[in-house]
């Protein structure tokens, strides 16, 4: 088994691969990155019951990897570039060849991957600590499955500003019910509910056209979602008005949130670039 391990700006996620096949993706949550990276490891390890020996190797990314100095436990352990785990496991998942990947944590970032090379195309510091950050300062709420709870049943009308409120005009490419500004329109009587929900709409779609304009600038019209913020139910939503407006294609994959840490495994499985310890 090799396993991955994608040790983020507040999260850590671990995936074992072996026989092709994903094994027991899970995730810990700590401020620290060694401490999440060995609290991951040892909890994936003893859930598994899977003796050090059968580990072939350990591969760490992310931004959190670059504390990780020596081999874990003695085993062979490597570290892989981040933007490459993520074409890697978007592509993976998804089953496709080619994709643009948008890697959704704490920021945004983009890659054009397909089966001969993976680059990194940009990004957007907007993504889920915009989310928390907003809903900290507005709302006073800075779990994530609190927020989530509190946007049901928001309105954005008493947020956002649509663009039937600015024109009587039909537009061909804006609907009605299109955004033309979020919080634009942020109302007296807007609730917790309505302000929470337009929090996420504000993310999401910056993210959904960051998206819609690198794909663009390519041949690809599929675009894989990976990251935490993949679990988010507003999202997909979202991303479907988005695919509608503008002919993309948005795919969130099975264990798309682990997507990072099998694009690690990956790199070693693959003899792709890895640097190893």
């Amino acid at each position: 088994m090799t396993v991955g391990i994608d040790i983020g700006g507040s999260t850590t996620k671990i995936a074992g691969l072996a026989g092709g096949e994903i094994i027991s993706p899970m995730l810990v949550k700590a401020n620290d990155p060694i401490a999440s990276l060995f609290g991951a490891f040892g909890k994936f390890t003893a859930l598994n019951n899977l003796p050090l020996s059968e580990i072939s190797c350990v591969v760490v990314t992310g931004v959190g990897s670059s504390y990780v100095e020596k081999p874990i436990y003695g085993l062979p352990t490597a570290r892989a570039v981040e933007f490459l785990c993520n074409g890697l496991g978007g592509l993976y998942l998804s089953g496709l060849k080619q994709a643009v990947i948008v890697s959704m944590g704490t920021g945004t970032a983009l890659v054009h991957a397909d089966e001969k090379r993976i680059e990194h195309m940009g990004g957007t510091a907007i993504g889920g600590g915009t989310i928390l950050g907003l809903s900290n300062r507005l709302l006073n709420i800075r779990d994530i499955e609190l927020l989530i709870k509190t946007a049901e049943g928001g309105d954005l009308k008493n947020v956002d500003l649509l663009v039937s409120d600015i024109t009587k005009d039909i537009l061909p490419t804006l609907p009605p019910e299109t955004t033309a500004s979020n919080f634009g329109r942020l109302s007296d009587v807007a609730s917790n509910s309505d302000i929470a929900l337009g929090i996420f709409n504000l993310v999401f779609q910056a993210i959904g056209m960051t998206a819609v304009f690198s794909a663009r600038n390519t041949d690809i019209t599929n675009v894989v979602l990976i990251g935490n913020l993949t679990t988010v139910p507003y999202g997909r939503g979202i991303f479907n008005i988005i695919s509608s407006l503008y002919g993309v294609d948005f795919l969130i994959p099975d264990n798309s949130e682990y997507g990072t840490a099998v694009g690690a495994a990956l790199a070693f499985i693959r003899n792709m670039e890895y640097k190893l310890l």
